[in-house]
C-alpha cells in the first residue's frame, strides 16, 4: 500500500541553528537586538537567506575562525523551519530538476551559471545551485503557491576520515532561512557545566 508522503514530511517543530560570525556581528545581534542579514551572494549554497549549521556549534565556530580568526563568535538561534525545501527528502529532488530545466529554458545552456572554486573534493562557490534554488522560489511566487520559508541541505565536505572511508570530516547539515520570521530567538551558547552530565 502506498502512503501519502506529505503526511510524514513535517520536520520537528524547532531546531537549533548556529551562525559563525565576527565579534562585531555577534554583539550587534545579541546586545543591540539587530537581526542577522540575509546573504544574497550569487554562490550561496542554498540560495539567498540567513545561514546556520543545524545543531553544530563546533562547525560554526570552525568556520568563524577560518574567516575572522580570533575576532569571531557563534550565535545560536531557535528556528521553526516552517514550509521547508528539505533537500534530504527524496520528494524534493523533482523540484530541483524543474528549477534547473526552467533556468535552462530561460537562460539557454551556454548562459547557465556553473559551480566553481573546487578545493580538493569540495566545491566552494555554488553559483549553479544558488541559481536553481532561486528559480524554484521564483516559480512558487509566480504560481501563487505557498513560498518556502527555509531550505535544508546535507553537504558531504572535507577530507576522508580514514583511508577508503565515505565519511568526511566536515559533513554537515546547513539551513538557509528565507523567511526571517522563522527565527524565534537568538542566544549566546553556554559552556557545559562539568559537574553534570549533558542530557
Amino acid at each position: 500500500m502506498e502512503l501519502n508522503g506529505k503526511m510524514y514530511s513535517k520536520l520537528p517543530h524547532f531546531i537549533l541553528g548556529f551562525h559563525g560570525c565576527s565579534k562585531d556581528t555577534y554583539h550587534k545581534v545579541l546586545n543591540e537586538k539587530k537581526n542577522l542579514e540575509i546573504s544574497k551572494n550569487i554562490y550561496d549554497w542554498l540560495g539567498h537567506g540567513i545561514y546556520f549549521w543545524e545543531h553544530d556549534y563546533n562547525r560554526a565556530l570552525e568556520w568563524a575562525k577560518e574567516k575572522h580568526e580570533d575576532n569571531c563568535g557563534v550565535i545560536g538561534a531557535i528556528i521553526d523551519l516552517g514550509y521547508c525545501l528539505n533537500l534530504s527528502d527524496i520528494r524534493y529532488a523533482e523540484f530541483l530538476k524543474i528549477g534547473y530545466e526552467t533556468l535552462e529554458s530561460r537562460l539557454g545552456q551556454r548562459n547557465i551559471p556553473k559551480n566553481r572554486g573546487k578545493k580538493g573534493n569540495d566545491v566552494l562557490l555554488r553559483d549553479l545551485d544558488c541559481a536553481v534554488i532561486q528559480q524554484i522560489h521564483k516559480l512558487t511566487e509566480d504560481s501563487k503557491f505557498k513560498p518556502f520559508d527555509s531550505v535544508r541541505g546535507l553537504f558531504i565536505e572535507g577530507e576522508q576520515i580514514y583511508p577508503g572511508s565515505e565519511f568526511y570530516d566536515k559533513t554537515h547539515i546547513q539551513i538557509c532561512v528565507v523567511n526571517p520570521n522563522c527565527i524565534k530567538g537568538y542566544f549566546s551558547p553556554l559552556n557545559a557545566d562539568e559537574n553534570y552530565a549533558i542530557p
